[in-house]
């Protein structure tokens, strides 16, 4: 009796005649036998005949306890065999076993582009190149395999074209409504996003982690003048205050901010005594996404934000929380995702000591009742070298540079990158 050995040593050897005479001998002494029926299917592929592999892979594949070979294998054939839409379906519940499977969606994406699905290619494409590039592969010739390299650079041009023409349909309507004129900045932001246009130099200490409007003045702190919407907010500040304390009395309310529970990675992100460090939130505003309970709780709060323009995007923005930073605790420097919107901190409890916030290298010492609004996008940290809690209530808003047309299209534009990039598995 051949073993499967045999069979590998015969396709290695190119001897297909061999690999089928041994693999259709083990396939016939168990006909049920998965294992065989993929090694069979797999001599018969390798010798083109496509229709009598798919015919074995399929009943193979209909079984609960399919794998990932099999139903990757079945989707080869039906793509050959002409049959796009069947190959898509698939390649999709090979994939769904094996998400990170690149070049099984590489050929998903193309599946679905022959089968008359272009959109729902493009981000199956994007998430292809995308998986590879950040294993090391695809990222030149010397990086991709020979045979695959023309189907890679094929699919590279699909993604910057596919991209490109997606976002340009969400400016079409707000060109039409405010003029080509009035959206360009927002335009060289896409672009520059995209990688079609070379993104000029800025401020060095100012790197966005998203998106990047180079044309909004680079400043790390922004004047008292810009908001108007200060002088509510502050004058509210012991009735947010009392609420705060509430909160915390409650004691449970409280979650992490970073949600990161092994304390090596926790050090990545924040400093101090490794015992007692802790960034804690009350959310009333996640992603974009009211923590209804919370604004519940503390109306007075909930009423003082209505009057911020908080930044609204769906998935996105507002982001807006009680802050409670531990003694002995530093956020360690880092970047935000797009100078598009500002932080604005309302500090509650700030204790006497080395409590402050430095932002492009310059610090600044929270003052309580006193707002402060920042571009995160600059190099920024903060810190609480004291014995007591700091807390700021924190909220963002449109960059106050921005003029009311620029900030309708950011929002549509914004949540189409999002939906996309959601799509396409960008985390």
């Amino acid at each position: 009796m051949p073993r499967r050995e045999d069979v590998e040593g015969s396709l290695a050897a190119r001897d297909l005649q061999g690999a089928f005479g041994s693999s259709a001998a083990l396939l016939a002494s168990d006909p049920g036998n998965a294992e065989y029926q993929a090694l069979h299917a797999t001599v018969l592929m390798a010798g083109g005949q496509w229709q009598d592999a798919a015919d074995i892979l399929a009943a193979a594949a209909a079984a609960p306890t399919a794998r990932y070979g099999v139903k990757a294998k079945l989707a080869i054939c039906r793509a050959a065999l002409g049959d796009h839409r069947g190959a898509a379906d698939m390649f999709a519940a090979a994939l769904g076993d094996r998400p990170d499977e690149f070049l099984a969606r590489l050929s998903f994406a193309e599946s679905l582009e022959a089968s008359g699905a272009p959109d729902a290619a493009l981000p199956e494409y994007f998430r292809a190149v995308r998986d590879a590039q950040q294993r090391g592969r695809w990222l030149d010739d010397a990086s991709t395999p020979e045979p695959l390299r023309d189907r890679v650079k094929r699919a590279m041009v699909v993604i910057d074209n596919g991209r490109h023409a997606l976002f340009e349909r969400v400016l079409e309507p707000h060109v039409s409504a405010f003029g080509r004129g009035s959206l360009e900045r927002v335009r060289e932001g896409l672009e520059i996003y995209l990688g079609t246009r070379v993104a000029p130099a800025g401020d060095p200490r100012q790197k966005p982690k998203f998106f990047w409007m180079p044309a909004l003045p680079a400043t790390p702190y922004f004047d008292r003048d810009l908001f108007d919407w200060y002088p509510a907010l502050e004058q509210s500040t012991d009735a947010i205050r009392e609420e705060l304390h509430a909160v915390l009395a409650g004691g449970t309310a409280l979650t992490p901010f970073l949600a990161i529970d092994d304390k090596a990675d926790e050090e990545t992100y924040l400093g101090g005594n490794p015992g007692s460090r802790a960034w804690d939130a009350y959310f009333f505003h996640r992603h974009g996404e009211q923590h209804r309970e919370h604004l519940g709780a503390c109306p007075r709060t909930a009423a003082a934000l209505q009057a911020v323009p908080l930044t609204r995007i769906a998935d996105h923005a507002p982001e807006v929380l009680f802050s409670v930073l531990a003694p002995q605790t530093h956020i360690k420097a880092h970047h935000g995702v797009t100078n598009t919107r500002v932080v604005t901190h309302l500090p509650l409890l700030i204790p006497e000591g080395d409590c402050q916030l430095l932002v492009g290298g310059q610090a600044h010492a929270w003052q309580e009742g006193r707002c402060v609004t920042f571009d995160d996008t600059f190099l920024h940290e903060a810190w609480n070298r004291t014995d007591h809690t700091r807390v700021v209530l924190i909220l963002d808003t449109w960059n106050p540079y921005l003029r009311a047309e620029e900030c309708i299209v950011l929002k549509d534009l914004i949540e189409r990158i999002g939906d996309f990039n959601v799509r396409a598995g960008v985390r």
